[in-house]
């Protein structure tokens, strides 16, 4: 029994190391931007690099970036990391979803720790109950990635014209396409849910950019407010019955 266990894990944590390499390549890609802008700031390659390992966000990376470029205090970076950061929140609530009740809670805080936009994607969207040794493997691929690709970024970036270091950007684009489209295809409540997120996310940066004299709303605050309204709409109207699959909780 037991060797069929591991069998299973192993099964699992090859899945994920899989599903994470082309992560892992676009995250080099935009990290690379990353370390880039951390050097014209003044921080070394370790500082972009540690901050990588300790975050995994772009996002919030970039704004801490722009905090510290501002000299700003302690304060004032909580509060935008905070404010920009809270859609984890959200992610890590709908995986808890997705995971075994009798899963340990050391599993629980190590995805926990790896929860990104991407790998929350893919092991969101896996068939049945979560087995950890998948997100695992797909962190193991995906977070080198980011934290090498800041560091070059930081090391030699500035030897690249700042349209190629522009460009390479794009990459994070190709990586959420990688992610949604499948799954989309696969069912069709999925497809009009991305169209809708779409649409509703193009009209509410219209809409802050009407407002902005008066109001501003960050990009962390606006994800927060579509995907509370666009979830609790789809919750609502097509909820998805409990699936009977056998939980792996390793």
């Amino acid at each position: 029994m037991k060797s069929i266990k591991r069998q299973e894990n192993r099964t699992w944590f090859l899945k994920g190391m899989r599903h994470g390499v082309p992560i892992g390549l676009g995250y080099f890609a935009v990290a690379f931007t990353l370390g880039i802008h951390a050097k014209s700031i003044g921080m070394t390659p370790f500082q972009s690099a540690l901050m990588s390992f300790t975050m995994h966000a772009s996002a919030g990376e970039f704004a801490a970036m722009t905090v510290i470029a501002a000299g700003s205090g302690y304060v004032e970076m909580a509060i935008t990391q905070l404010v920009i950061n809270l859609r984890y929140l959200l992610m890590s609530c709908a995986l808890s979803q997705k995971v075994s009740e009798k899963m340990p809670f050391i599993h629980r805080f190590f995805i926990s720790y790896y929860i990104t936009d991407e790998i929350f994607g893919i092991s969101s969207t896996v068939d049945g109950k979560l087995n950890p040794r998948y997100t695992y493997g797909a962190a193991l691929v995906a977070s080198p990635g980011w934290v090498f690709g800041t560091y070059l970024g930081a090391v030699v970036g500035n030897i690249l014209p700042d349209n190629v270091a522009s460009a390479m950007s794009v990459a994070l684009y190709g990586m959420f396409l990688a992610i949604i489209i499948p799954p989309a295809r696969k069912h069709k409540v999925i497809a009009v849910i991305v169209v809708a997120s779409m649409l509703a996310s193009y009209g509410f940066t219209l809409l802050a950019q009407a407002v902005s004299e008066h109001i501003t709303i960050s990009s962390g605050m606006r994800i927060l407010i579509l995907t509370v309204i666009i979830a609790g709409i789809a919750a609502v109207v097509r909820p998805i019955e409990e699936s009977e699959d056998s939980a792996n909780e390793g």
